[in-house]
């Protein structure tokens, strides 16, 4: 265990934005350092920082596009949070008795300070297991201040729950994240698209972060703020595959609260398959882009690979769908497929296997001009052609061929209605589309690499 902090100072939000440049962390007080595939331990017994969740910071409340977002007008009556408390829902894919957290200030123009900060086994709604609850430092102190533009890791947090109950008892649980913004945080970096829900306290309620009961939270939110990734310490073999895209990856249309995203899908394939070998991340956006920052969509995917994907600990591969955005905003077929190459080059050249995807049909879902929605429809076609043979991926996941009705070339119809809201907008698949999706990915290709020394 060491000390290890870096200057997020030669890390620009602006140099994100326009590319994929060389991405930098604050790590607050004592940790294991971030684990990659090329410097982790190896060997039996061997442990190291393995990511468990993620959110991708898209830019500052209230851009972008929640799902079924409560009223939020009493929790902010500006945009801003004031001497209040979160409690955030998140889900572990990976349990242990040792947790750490990223907090984030990437896109914010003023300091945030945090203090107050809580990790424990979520009872239901906002309330906490009792004898869960553990306080969480940074550098051994009990509140941190993240500068504009910056990220910055917790210390390590024990759980004895999890000692006590076994990480398989634990499958499918939550954790709620507390902490108390200390007087105003100025613009909030967020993530909106939660599809989970949370809890924040009034403004000036203070600290309530220690608090096992959700009295003080009467708010509630499907959005995550300021937090974007929960690692977990974990054998150092653990194999972490992270699903970026956008708001397909993100989950519209899926299930509030019931974890029922293509991702999710997915894990719960490879969980079947690998066991506690491996992890997945969801580091969608929704909204988001290949090619060009879409204002509410967050950086280019091109752009954030670093900070959203790279940075992961322990990541060994990526199942990638995008690029409808990019033709909806007039992209030609050519450039998407030029921003694929760029991102294959990149993701190869860290050593990551890449599942790519090819893009699931938008057709009808611009009514108001059918020329221009063919248009797209032809440009996509030309893109997932490419894919299908470009040669230059670990494998190809057909999404495409899983959700489109030939008949129509439209999405099939089993998989339009919404599964949370009343609304159909031909463009995102619901839970029955996507498991179809995730069905059809070969998770072989994710199989974790074998054990040394003949140990399974």
């Amino acid at each position: 265990m060491h000390q290890s902090i870096v200057s997020c100072g030669a890390l620009s939000r602006r140099a994100l934005l326009s590319t994929a440049a060389a991405f930098a962390i604050v790590l607050a007080g004592t940790s294991v350092a971030v684990a990659h595939n090329d410097d982790r331990g190896e060997g039996h017994g061997k442990k190291a920082w393995i990511a468990s969740w993620a959110a991708s910071a898209h830019g500052l409340y209230p851009s972008g596009t929640a799902v079924a977002q409560p009223n939020l007008s009493f929790a902010f009556p500006t945009p801003e949070a004031n001497d209040q408390t979160f409690r955030l829902i998140v889900r572990p894919n990976l349990w242990g008795e040792t947790f750490r957290l990223r907090f984030s200030n990437f896109f914010g123009t003023k300091a945030v300070t945090l203090d107050d900060v809580h990790l424990g086994l979520q009872a239901s709604a906002g309330a906490v297991v009792p004898g869960t609850n553990q306080r969480v430092t940074f550098g051994r102190s009990r509140s941190v201040t993240i500068q504009p533009g910056q990220l910055v890791w917790s210390d390590a947090v024990e759980l004895e729950v999890v000692e006590e109950a076994g990480t398989s008892a634990l499958e499918g649980r939550k954790l709620a994240v507390s902490f108390h913004v200390v007087g105003t945080s100025g613009p909030m970096t967020w993530h909106s698209k939660g599809m989970q829900t949370s809890y924040i306290t009034n403004p000036g309620a203070g600290a309530h972060g220690a608090d096992l009961g959700d009295v003080a939270f009467p708010n509630s939110t499907t959005s995550r703020y300021f937090l974007d990734m929960l690692d977990v310490m974990a054998p150092a073999d653990t194999f972490v595959v992270a699903a970026f895209g956008d708001s397909i990856t993100d989950g519209t249309a899926s299930t509030l609260n019931e974890d029922d995203r293509w991702p999710d899908d997915l894990f719960r394939r490879l969980r079947a398959a690998y066991g506690n070998r491996i992890s997945l991340v969801n580091e969608g956006i929704g909204g988001n882009r290949i090619l060009s920052d879409a204002g509410g969509g967050g950086p280019p995917a091109l752009g954030r690979l670093d900070r959203d994907v790279f940075s992961l600990s322990g990541i060994g591969a990526v199942v990638w769908l995008e690029g409808i955005n990019d033709l909806s905003g007039g992209a030609t077929a050519e450039a998407v497929i030029d921003g694929i190459r760029q991102g294959e080059r990149l993701i190869h050249g860290r050593g990551l296997k890449l599942i790519q995807a090819t893009i699931t049909s938008a057709k009808r879902n611009n009514t108001a001009n059918p020329a221009a929605d063919l248009d797209r429809d032809n440009r996509r076609k030309t893109v997932n052609a490419f894919i299908r043979s470009a040669g230059i991926f670990d494998s190809m996941a057909d999404y495409d061929a899983v959700t489109i009705d030939p008949a129509s070339g439209e999405m099939r119809a089993e998989f339009l209605s919404n599964s949370t809201t009343n609304t159909i907008d031909h463009l995102h698949p619901n839970r029955a589309g996507y498991l179809n999706m995730a069905g059809s990915v070969d998770i072989s290709v994710l199989a974790p690499p074998a054990k040394k020394h003949g140990r399974d």
